[in-house]
């Protein structure tokens, strides 16, 4: 039985993980979304200017603290090292937008993946902290 036990304690982490990662990409994703759609964001491949991109961080920053008190909110056991490992994820994710925009300055100011990339673990394990406590 100890297996079945230990791959429901798999599929557990897996669930909340993802669901950590979910929700940060969604919120994220849905937020750009409605501030493009209420014109403070602009279309058309315009480049935002660098309060635009501030705001941006913000939210994404918010979101990362939310994404990793899911994540421990959803696991079963070590809920830290399941927010720790969504921050991993999106470090990773953070590096690939910085290497990205490395050949790409047109995208945007260098500081805001290099912002995402410092950030997200220790925003992470912030909201794995606050989901213990609470």
């Amino acid at each position: 039985m100890a297996n079945g036990g230990g791959g429901r304690r798999w599929g557990r982490s897996t669930v909340a993980v993802v669901g950590g990662l979910a929700a940060v990409v969604g919120l994220s994703t849905a937020t750009d979304a409605a501030l493009q759609a209420v014109g403070v964001f602009p279309t058309g491949g315009k480049t935002m200017g660098q309060g635009l991109f501030a705001l941006a961080f913000g939210y994404r920053a918010l979101f990362g603290v939310a994404g990793g008190w899911i994540a421990a909110r959803l696991a079963q056991a070590r809920p830290v090292a399941h927010a720790v490992v969504l921050g991993g994820i999106g470090l990773a994710l953070s590096l690939m937008g910085v290497a990205v925009s490395l050949g790409h300055p047109e995208m945007g100011p260098g500081w805001y993946p290099i912002a995402l990339a410092v950030t997200a673990l220790p925003l992470s394990w912030l909201g794995g902290l606050l989901a213990r406590r609470a």
